[in-house]
């Protein structure tokens, strides 16, 4: 290396512009400008993914909530039938009891006359 490219590291040097050095205030602005396109194009992209996220965020809150309602409205259905299938069991209880007590026991009992009565 020469005594100009002392100070200077290698790629440095490797990577310099070619041409003369009047363009290089011309190139250094096209790379400049392109750097910035590609910028604004990388936010513009970023920016509508972000807003694709939080549309489909949102559609699925609201799917959740919707789930949610549904889930508290069969809840309480469940609770309804539970409480329905109780009473039921309790009617059956006292109508078997009545069947029981007014037709069948009045059917033994005149057997059991006729067997205690020899």
């Amino acid at each position: 290396m020469n005594e100009d490219n002392a100070e200077t590291p290698e790629q440095v040097v490797k990577f310099a512009p070619k041409g003369r050095p009047d363009t290089y205030g011309l190139e250094v602005e096209e790379v400049g400008q392109a750097i910035v396109a590609k910028l604004q194009k990388a936010a513009e992209l970023s920016s509508q993914n972000c807003d694709r996220a939080m549309a489909l965020a949102h559609k699925l809150a609201m799917e959740l909530r919707g789930a949610e309602d549904r889930i508290n409205q069969l809840e309480a259905e469940i609770e309804s039938c539970r409480d329905r299938a109780t009473r039921a069991e309790g009617w059956l209880r006292t109508i078997h009891k009545e069947i029981e007590e007014k037709l069948l026991a009045p059917r033994l009992a005149p057997d059991a006359q006729q067997k205690s009565l020899p």
